[in-house]
């Protein structure tokens, strides 16, 4: 089991930047891929960005080129680089984990564990 910790949402102006950090901890923690998704009131939950076992990134349409998932393999931290923000990426932002594989997904079902989410609000 894998317990995720977000942090680095607030509030940013339309093209500035911000930079979520996602902890992950406990057993076998460097074993996991992860991901960012995101969700508004009234939507669906939406794959924003993943990186697999070999450091392969997939990224959404509506954020390439403007957003980076990396990854600090030491310390288990995911991180999401959002740049050139716009009003339509405000949204509560969550990291989620599974096990690692060479797959490349944005599919929310893929994820096993959730952190609580962190909230984007660009105006």
């Amino acid at each position: 089991h894998v317990q995720l910790v977000e942090s680095g949402g607030g509030s940013a102006q339309a093209g500035g930047s911000l930079r979520l950090s996602c902890v992950a901890s406990g057993p076998s923690s460097s074993n996991y891929c992860m991901g960012w998704f995101r969700q508004t009131p009234g939507k669906e939950r939406e794959g924003v960005a993943s990186i697999n076992k070999d450091g392969d990134t997939t990224y959404a349409d509506s954020v390439k080129g403007r957003f980076t998932i990396s990854k600090d393999k030491v310390n288990n931290i995911a991180y999401l680089d959002m740049t050139n923000l716009k009003p339509e990426d405000t949204a509560m932002y969550y990291c989620a984990a599974r096990w690692c594989t060479l797959a490349k997904t944005l599919h929310h079902t893929s994820f096993n564990y959730w952190g609580q989410g962190t909230q984007v609000t660009v105006s």
